[in-house]
C-alpha cells in the first residue's frame, strides 16, 4: 500500500518550514548581474553591417534583456523572502522603515526590468546593502556588505 499517491499538489517554498537559513546575500548577486546586463546593453552598439551582424546584435540583446529581466525577478523573490519570512514584529520595532525600506526595494526591482538605467541598478544595489546590514543587525553579526563585480 503506497503512503503517497501521484495526485498530490506539489508545494514549493523557501521556507515555510522554517528551515532558519536565511541570508541577504542572494539578492545582492541578482541585483549585482541585473546591474551587469544593463551596462552590458547599454555598452553593445548596434552594428552597421550585413544583415548577420543585425541579427547576431539583436540575438545578444535578446539574452542580455532576458538575463536582466530573470534576475532582477529573483532579486525581488529573494527580498520579499526576507521580507515575509525572515522578519517579525520584533524587527519591525527595531526599524520602523522596514516595511517602506522592502517595499521600495521591491518597486526598484520593477524600475530595473522596465528600462536600461543604471541608477535604477545602483539604488536596488544600495537598498540591498541597507537590508543587509538591517538583517545582519537583527541577528546581531557584523558582516560587510561587498560586491563582487
Amino acid at each position: 500500500m503506497a503512503l503517497f499517491t501521484s495526485n498530490l499538489p506539489v508545494a514549493e517554498a523557501h521556507c515555510d518550514g522554517p528551515c532558519g537559513i536565511y541570508d541577504p546575500a542572494a539578492a545582492r548577486i541578482t541585483a549585482e548581474a541585473a546591474r551587469s546586463m544593463t551596462k552590458k546593453m547599454l555598452d553593445t552598439h548596434a552594428p552597421a553591417g550585413d544583415d548577420a551582424a543585425r541579427a547576431n546584435y539583436a540575438n545578444t540583446m535578446a539574452r542580455f534583456a532576458l538575463i536582466k529581466e530573470e534576475q532582477a525577478e529573483a532579486t525581488k523573490h529573494e527580498l520579499l523572502i526576507l521580507w515575509t519570512d525572515f522578519f517579525k514584529p520584533e524587527h519591525l520595532e527595531a526599524n520602523p522603515d522596514l516595511h517602506d525600506t522592502f517595499w521600495n526595494a521591491a518597486k526598484q526591482c520593477s524600475a530595473v526590468k522596465q528600462g536600461l538605467d543604471l541608477e535604477a541598478c545602483d539604488a536596488l544595489i544600495a537598498s540591498c546593502e541597507k537590508i543587509h546590514n538591517i538583517f545582519w543587525g537583527a541577528k546581531g553579526r557584523d558582516v560587510n556588505f561587498y560586491l563582487a563585480g
